[in-house]
């Protein structure tokens, strides 16, 4: 989730790295006749806090979208779409965030800069854009509602007032001088810098062969980040998010994470569907409502009343995870941009006594914990160094409105490692919420959605939950060994 940033020692980076922006870009234009419905491929991304407010102009009326469909990659750290932008199309992969808004590509092959992102040197995934070979490509303008949007100062006119822009060009929306530099932030410490641009984005319909193509989609033109080394479709519901820019804000979206097991692996992907088709015929899944946060109205909260482990009694939560205080921190944050579930203390270390009591079949691995930095490790047999049904107890969270969800096995305990000497250690893939008096007070992480269906139902404001064998789903649709 992305958040403003201020700072005087951010500002000093902010200014550096904004130095080596360089892009070139021309203008072409696309009239778009297509209508269709969309399924996109999902990665996972990072959280963010920037929020800028929903523009009319930018959220097209229900009955001008149909639905569509991509396929989701999964990775070590979340889920990948990829991004059909320009003329002619180059495919860049993302993450997919449902915990931000703004969509950015990597821009300029040689001239991308990420700092501190050692680990993703040699990342076959980190394509970049080129604006400078793409004929539909343009900057955008102080006249576009979106350029107000990516500022975000008190006074949103200030950067393009700094440009050149008259009062009275701003107050008609007519100023024709380029949308300033931007920074975005993100939870976790992520920084990018960058320019909006526009360019033709093509989407897959929902059924086999259709393309619809979107012209002048606003994303961002990014050279330089930091620990931000791969893209991010920003899936919030503010004016510069994929559903809103598309057009689905009034209808929603679902997904079903692969397993972790199939991380990276090419041959296999799971659906990201967009449309009524992602909403209808889900009276099987159970449904809680969506709690509007006063501070970050754009992102996905629901409330979180209890956690059980195996067969013992309900363990109620404290009530920041299912309301808001005065100053808007508080609930529950569904995020795909972040891996594992966060969850506030000293209710988090209380779920961790608890499942030590519950545990005591297994040796504790505390070595491991020690290097992994996860809190509850095991050492598990592992015959013939083959895994086997492990005797971890369930868990299960009870949201609002009666909303129960078993996580499936695989989504708590989980190896660091393949088995060696007959055994193999498994640690609880949950972790404590860092300024947890800030903001959520708690997140959902895409790692325990595995093997959920999780439906995002915008229309009438509330997110469905269903276990399911996403790997089986995505066969029965066509996308094992398929490519878009």
């Amino acid at each position: 989730m992305a958040k403003a940033y201020s700072n005087i020692a951010t500002i000093i980076l902010l200014f550096l790295l904004s130095m080596s922006l360089r892009f070139h870009q021309t203008l072409a234009t696309q009239k778009n006749n297509g209508k269709h419905s969309l399924v996109l491929g999902l990665t996972n991304s990072r959280v963010s806090l920037l929020i800028p407010s929903a523009s009319k102009s930018s959220i097209k009326k229900p009955s001008e979208t149909l639905d569509m469909m991509e396929p989701l990659r999964e990775v070590r750290d979340g889920y990948l779409i990829s991004l059909n932008i320009g003329t002619p199309t180059q495919v860049i992969q993302v993450y997919m965030d449902t915990g931000s808004d703004l969509t950015w590509v990597p821009c300029g092959n040689l001239s991308f800069d990420c700092m501190d992102c050692d680990d993703y040197r040699n990342n076959k995934l980190m394509s970049n854009f080129s604006p400078s070979r793409s004929s539909s490509s343009s900057r955008d303008t102080c006249a576009s509602s979106f350029c107000l949007n990516i500022h975000s100062s008190d006074n949103p006119f200030d950067p393009c007032t700094m440009s050149g822009c008259s009062l009275s060009t701003l107050l008609k929306s007519t100023c024709c001088r380029p949308c300033p530099s931007f920074a975005y932030t993100y939870g976790e410490g992520g920084l990018v810098t960058g320019i909006l641009t526009r360019d033709t984005l093509k989407v897959h319909g929902s059924s086999p062969g259709i393309i619809r193509e979107i012209p002048k989609f606003c994303f961002g033109c990014v050279g330089s980040t930091y620990r931000e080394p791969i893209g991010i479709a920003g899936f919030g519901r503010g004016a510069l998010s994929v559903p809103s820019q598309l057009g689905f804000l009034q209808k929603g979206f679902s997904h079903c994470f692969l397993a972790f097991k199939y991380a990276n692996d090419p041959n296999i992907s799971s659906p990201l569907v967009i449309g009524d088709v992602a909403i209808s015929s889900k009276d099987n899944l159970q449904f809680t409502p969506m709690l509007k946060s006063p501070m970050y109205p754009n992102y996905y909260y629901i409330g979180l009343e209890a956690i059980t482990i195996g067969n013992s009694s309900l363990t109620e939560v404290p009530l920041s995870l299912r309301e808001f205080d005065s100053q808007g921190n508080g609930g529950l944050l569904v995020d795909s941009g972040t891996t594992y579930t966060h969850l506030p203390e000293p209710f988090y270390s209380q779920l961790l006594s608890i499942l030590q009591s519950t545990i005591t079949y297994y040796p504790r691995a505390k070595e491991v914990e020690e290097r992994t930095g996860f809190d509850l490790c095991y050492r598990v047999p592992c015959p013939n160094n083959t895994f086997t049904d492990d005797l971890f107890p369930s868990i299960t969270f009870h949201f609002l409105n009666n909303v129960s969800l078993v996580l499936p096995q695989g989504n708590h305990f989980y190896a660091m490692s393949a088995p060696s000497n007959s055994s193999a250690v498994k640690c609880l893939l949950f972790q404590s919420m860092d300024d947890g008096d800030y903001g959520p007070s708690g997140v959902f992480g895409s790692f325990q959605q595995q093997n959920v269906e999780v439906v995002y139902d915008l229309e009438k404001e509330r997110i469905g939950f269903q276990p399911m064998d996403c790997a089986s789903t995505a066969s029965a649709q066509g996308l094992h060994k398929k490519l878009f």
